[in-house]
């Protein structure tokens, strides 16, 4: 997606374009949590490797093509030219054909289903129509007459699925069943995934307010965007010291707080800045929140399992 901006963009060569066609800074949304889900199974049963590893690589595959389909997809739509700043450009920058881009996506959707039949094989068929729901969320997030990330339930959409449903598939192929503090624990890592897509959407507000798109960055103004994001930082942290408090979870979750100099550096990073170039490292910072939060929240379950 793509917001203009004079700087010389420098191509990528070999592997790095491949790698880069990733956006290996949001796969975090991928991994964390399947870990989380997984640690949090602890227990309630002895963990499966293979299935952790299988769900592993599915959900890295998934995301990884749905940022695929998001580079053909906005380039079809004019959103990406070789000015365009961020992570993405393949086909603007580094000259790949876009029928290339599209085709080694749903190759990765391809593996990705063969991995699925081997883990609703192994625990519930059930697995396999949630995932491909959570598949066709992806696909049509950037795909369609009217993609789910140009309106303004993007993030709600991307937390939701991303966040809640891959904590509960990663905890349900391991223990055979759902509990409704698994679903609490899910909240905050819904709450910081959608953060990592309204900083990509506070961005990218003026490129797409131009093309007509209707995110919720552009409905509330930068100033607002700003706004949401710090607040849904601080709900994130909030709802683990609640769940503490209420007797929910273990004491052992205000590790978290550990993270909040990321969020802070977010925020600081995006207050003032118009140029897209310019938030780059704000960005980082948010899916940073995301990586950090998420990793010190399964350490803090797997320090409680094992003392």
């Amino acid at each position: 997606m793509g917001m203009q901006s004079s700087p010389a963009v420098h191509p990528d060569k070999g592997w790095r374009v491949w790698w880069q066609l990733t956006r290996p800074h949001t796969l975090t949304a991928g991994f964390v949590p399947v870990i989380l889900g997984t640690v949090l199974a602890l227990g309630e049963a002895r963990i499966h490797i293979p299935l952790f590893v299988a769900m592993l690589v599915a959900t890295l595959l998934i995301q990884a093509a749905t940022n695929m389909f998001n580079e053909y997809y906005d380039f079809k739509r004019g959103l990406d030219n070789e000015q365009s700043v961020g992570i993405g450009g393949a086909i603007v920058r580094n000259g790949v054909h876009p029928k290339t881009v599209l085709h080694l996506a749903l190759a990765f959707f391809g593996a990705a289903i063969l991995i699925g039949v081997y883990i609703s094989a192994s625990s519930s068929w059930w697995v396999a129509i949630t995932g491909s729901v959570c598949m066709l969320v992806a696909y049509l997030y950037t795909a369609g007459p009217v993609p789910i990330a140009s309106t303004p339930l993007g993030e709600l959409i991307s937390g939701f699925f991303m966040g809640v449903i891959i904590i509960l598939i990663s905890f349900f192929i391991q223990t055979d069943t759902i509990t409704w503090p698994i679903v609490f624990v899910s909240i905050p890592i819904m709450i910081l995934i959608g953060a990592i897509m309204l900083s990509n959407n506070i961005r990218d507000l003026d490129g797409d307010k131009a093309n007509g798109r209707r995110t919720i960055a552009i409905l509330l103004g930068r100033n607002g965007a700003i706004t949401l994001l710090a607040v849904m930082f601080a709900l994130s942290y909030l709802w683990m010291v609640c769940l503490v408090f209420l007797e929910v979870v273990t004491p052992w979750v205000l590790l978290v707080l550990v993270s909040t100099p990321k969020p802070v550096r977010a925020i600081k990073g995006f207050i003032g800045k118009k140029e897209a170039i310019q938030m780059l490292p704000a960005m980082k910072a948010t899916a940073q929140t995301n990586t950090v939060f998420g990793l010190l929240l399964s350490i803090s379950f797997l320090i409680d399992h094992f003392i």
